[in-house]
């Protein structure tokens, strides 16, 4: 397996010289915690030079996959064993800043329909709120602390099984070129095929062959893109590596002679309590059988011989995409523009209500409590509110808002995409009460207000031009709004839809006033 070492060290000095000029530390403490199908993971790492090094690292098995019912309803003790492994890695971020510290929740957490009780009590743990994100987010993510982790130019395709999915992507570089998430994972294959504890060569063909069929879905795809060689970076693949070491069967790589063999000897031990290697923490013993036998069938379909191993993945990837936004390489604003290109947006209406928001959010940020955080998810709502056009121009609010919440956007979680299709969904027409109710469950009344600056600065833009008169807005309370209409064209018209606005602000709660210039 060839390997092309490509050097990162210009990529570092750009992200610490960026990071220098926030005022942070280069030695500032950074953190992140995955909440896994299977284990918890927190990691701590220092900023050295624009570089993660790992100071601390922490996995606790939790196994929230196992918790769900035939119904997808999480139990309460797969919950409470959550918040009890949470309440204790709190203790260990109390020398963490907030701001550098991201916590995600993959599968698991995507699959339970009452995911928001556990996340709400968790919350009250964690300095930090918890975001779900998606399976092609999770990916993306897990590229990204590979790819900085073991450095080549080389196109790769990395593979990591989790405890309720299993990530594959195709990159390059630092650049992902393929990425799917399928449902597939140790834990669920341990409750489905080796539930009773016993291993046999059924319960192993029968994971085997469930793993091949849901590997039709992108084997030609991948296949054609093609690959130089393969990596993995899960839990799985190092308890399979170390093992196979250990049985003296192979040196540096995962090789599919070796696990072939592997597979037998498990077979010939005939009991997951009998499982006894070194190389198998006792959290991922009773998982282990289901995980190898998923991993044999992707390498048996993609014909992988030998298969590295990545120790980087998506704890590394969150920290070294924290460090992009910080840096001012947000993929959240590459996927905004991206977006805008993909639906033929109006770029320059765009950029004037976008500018007009940006005004008004200024003018209220201190009286509202506003954050940085805040200002650019308006920002981002701003430029793709029109999206929906794309679709239809009967309420094409609706629209936009179901393409903002359901594609898979890179950089954003499930809450971020959510929010910005309420600022999108509620620019124009009626406010109505359950609307309201669904953007304060989200958002809390910030992001109430983010819908109306939005809404206000659309309907000062209605004519799409530049030279339209400009409105000035002003909050006495918190729910006590003036807005006013400066000299220019079409001063009267947007005075007029701003008053007639008036009575959809006082629905969701706000006093609206339009005063005379």
């Amino acid at each position: 397996m060839k390997t092309v070492q490509v050097d990162t060290t210009a990529r570092h000095e750009q992200i610490a010289k960026s990071i220098h000029e926030t005022g942070l530390s280069r030695d500032e403490l950074i953190g992140s915690i995955d909440l896994g199908s299977n284990s918890f993971h927190l990691a701590i790492a220092r900023l050295d030079h624009g570089e993660v090094r790992k100071v601390a690292s922490i996995s606790e098995k939790v196994q929230l996959a196992a918790g769900l019912d035939e119904n997808n309803v999480l139990s309460e003790e797969a919950m409470q064993r959550g918040l009890d492994c949470l309440h204790r890695f709190a203790q260990h971020l109390t020398e963490v800043n907030p701001n550098l510290l991201r916590v995600v929740a993959t599968n698991a957490l995507r699959k339970a329909v009452n995911a928001q009780e556990f996340i709400k009590r968790a919350n009250q743990l964690l300095p930090k709120p918890i975001e779900i994100i998606s399976g092609r987010e999770e990916a993306r993510l897990i590229y990204l602390g590979v790819s900085h982790s073991n450095a080549s130019t080389d196109k790769r395709l990395v593979i990591d099984i989790g405890g309720g999915s299993t990530e594959f992507i195709i990159g390059q570089g630092f650049e992902p070129l393929e990425m799917e998430s399928l449902q597939m994972g140790c834990v669920a294959f341990t409750k489905k095929f080796f539930f009773d504890g016993k291993i046999t060569e059924d319960a192993f063909d029968q994971a085997m062959r469930v793993t091949k069929t849901e590997l039709l879905s992108i084997e030609k795809r991948y296949k054609k893109v093609g690959w130089d060689n393969a990596i993995a970076s899960s839990g799985t693949a190092k308890a399979a590596l170390l093992v196979l070491q250990e049985l003296g069967l192979v040196d540096e790589f995962i090789t599919l002679k070796g696990m072939e063999k592997l597979k037998r000897h498990l077979i010939k031990l005939g009991a997951i309590d009998k499982i006894d290697f070194e190389g198998v923490k006792a959290h991922r013993q009773a998982v282990f059988p289901a995980g190898v036998a998923e991993l044999f069938a992707i390498m048996q379909t993609f014909g992988i011989d030998q298969l590295g191993y990545s120790d980087g993945a998506l704890r590394e990837g969150v920290m070294y995409d924290m460090l992009g936004r910080i840096s001012n390489e947000d993929v959240r604003d590459r996927s905004v523009m991206a977006m805008a290109e993909r639906y033929s947006v109006d770029i320059k209406q765009a950029g004037r209500v976008t500018t007009t928001c940006a005004r008004l959010f200024d003018a209220v940020k201190d009286s509202l409590g506003f954050s940085d955080e805040d200002r650019d998810l308006l920002r981002r709502a701003a430029n793709l509110h029109e999206i929906g056009l794309a679709v239809g121009h009967s309420h094409y609010q609706k629209h936009s808002a179901y393409l903002l919440e359901f594609s898979d956007i890179a950089g954003f979680s499930q809450v971020g995409q959510a929010m910005m299709a309420q600022i999108a969904r509620n620019h124009r027409r009626k406010l109505k009460s359950d609307a309201l109710d669904i953007a304060e469950n989200l958002g809390g009344r910030k992001l109430v207000y983010l819908c109306l600056i939005l809404r206000l600065a659309v309907q000062a833009n209605q004519s799409r031009t530049t030279k339209a008169a400009p409105i000035h807005l002003e909050v006495t309370e918190a729910d006590r709004w003036q807005v006013s209409v400066g000299d220019g064209l079409h001063d009267e018209l947007i005075r007029s839809q701003l008053n007639s606005d008036v009575a959809q602000f006082s629905k969701w709660g706000v006093n609206l006033s339009v005063l005379d210039a």
